[in-house]
Formats: C-alpha cells, sequence, structure tokens
C-alpha cells in the first residue's frame, strides 16, 4: 500500500539533496520511477514535484532525457493551464458553454506527425465554444490521446468542457505553447461573431504525461483578449 506522501515532501527532500549538493549542477537525477519506488508514492505524485521544481527554475526537464540540476538556477516564468470557466467568471461574467462536436477517429497522419503518434491511434477530436455574457469568447478545436486518457472516450463533453475536465482530472508534466496572430476562415469567424478575415489572437497548446502526450489543442480568442504571465 502506498505512504500518505504528498508532492510537496517530494519536492522539500529533492531539493534539499540539491541544496546538499548530493545531486550536483548538471547531474541527472534518479527517473520518476525510481523516485516512486523510494518514497512509496505514485509516480503522478513525483511528477508533480518534478514539475514544480522545474518551473521555480532548480532542475532541468526534458522529454525522453530525463532531469538534470540547472547549473546555474534561476527563476522561469510559470505558466499555469487557465481554466477557462474561472478566467470569465472572474471577471464578472457569466459563464456557458456550447459543444460543437465530439468525435471518435484515428489520428490523422499531421497529428501522428505532431504528436509522435503510432499509426491507427485512437482521439477524441472536439469542438466547442466558451461564452462570457452569452457573447463568443473563445473557440476551442481539441485533440485527446485515447492511450494516455481512455476515459476521455467515454466521457460526456456536453455535461462539461474538455478544458475543466482536463485540468481536474488529468495531470500533464510538460507542455508547450506557441502563440500566434492569424487571419479568421468562414469557420472561426463565425463561431466568434466576427468578421471572415478579421485579425485572431491564437495559442496552441501540447501536453504530455511523462513522454505520452495527452492533449493538443488550438484556442482561437475574440478581439480584445489579454494574457499574463508573471516573473
Amino acid at each position: 500500500m502506498l505512504r500518505k506522501v504528498g508532492y510537496k515532501d517530494i519536492k522539500r527532500e529533492v531539493f534539499n539533496r540539491i541544496r546538499q549538493n548530493e545531486w550536483a549542477p548538471g547531474e541527472l537525477l534518479p527517473g520518476e520511477v525510481v523516485l516512486a519506488a523510494e518514497f512509496g508514492c505514485a509516480r503522478a505524485t513525483v511528477n508533480r514535484a518534478m514539475q514544480e521544481l522545474s518551473d521555480d527554475g532548480i532542475i532541468d526537464r526534458r522529454r525522453k532525457g530525463g532531469s538534470r540540476v540547472k547549473l546555474t538556477p534561476v527563476r522561469q516564468a510559470t505558466f499555469e493551464i487557465p481554466l477557462v470557466k474561472s478566467e470569465i467568471e472572474s471577471k464578472g461574467a457569466i459563464y456557458t458553454y456550447q459543444l460543437i462536436s465530439s468525435i471518435k477517429e484515428v489520428a490523422p497522419l499531421w497529428l501522428q506527425k505532431q504528436l509522435s503518434l503510432s499509426a491507427y491511434t485512437r482521439v477524441q477530436h472536439i469542438q466547442c465554444i466558451h461564452y462570457a455574457d452569452d457573447r463568443p469568447y473563445q473557440y476551442e478545436d481539441r485533440w485527446i490521446n485515447h492511450n494516455t486518457v481512455p476515459l476521455s472516450a467515454e466521457f460526456d463533453f456536453n455535461t462539461q468542457s474538455p478544458n475543466e475536465w482536463l485540468v481536474n482530472e488529468v495531470p500533464y508534466t510538460n507542455a508547450e505553447v506557441r502563440f500566434s496572430a492569424t487571419i479568421s476562415d468562414v469557420k472561426i469567424a463565425q463561431a466568434l461573431e466576427m468578421a471572415n478575415g478579421e485579425a485572431v489572437f491564437k495559442a496552441e497548446r501540447t501536453t504530455w504525461l511523462s513522454d505520452e502526450p495527452v492533449t493538443f489543442v488550438t484556442l482561437y480568442f475574440v478581439k480584445g483578449y489579454e494574457m499574463l504571465i508573471s516573473y
């Protein structure tokens, strides 16, 4: 039976060992499986502890490359996946959500290449709109990997948005986010109630659980949207 060891306990212990030079700058740390066995906890608990140490600039994590003590620890910008519902309600607006489609299918070739998925990997393709006071706020086009998140194949996304469900239910260890400006096509323009060809803010985000991709999502935001990242 696993002991009651929290991620904060593991984070504190790993940090103390680094501070005491048990693991020197540049040294490769034990893997998550090894640490989970040592602390008698779930691997996901170690994942969260190591991710926070990475966010704090203490260690350097690389997919398929393990974790190393940073040569020169630095403070890094931190980014948490926003919960759209909370974001809208914090502005004093009423949140509503509309599911457009939720389809189980084989990952298209471009997604297989982008996420290094094997052929015939099953995914959940979800498209939806988030509203603030009945006005479009964000259009979401998301792909969820069934291999990593098998429960997504059975969940009813009419009752809860994929953003909220994933944030609350599915852990992740790594994330990659790309921001860009683009031109809205007919579908996006209609969803966000804007003119076709109008400039729109776009964000693409991929998350992984260790080496396994969890989800890839493209988000489109209405004019005037702002994002704050703290240092």
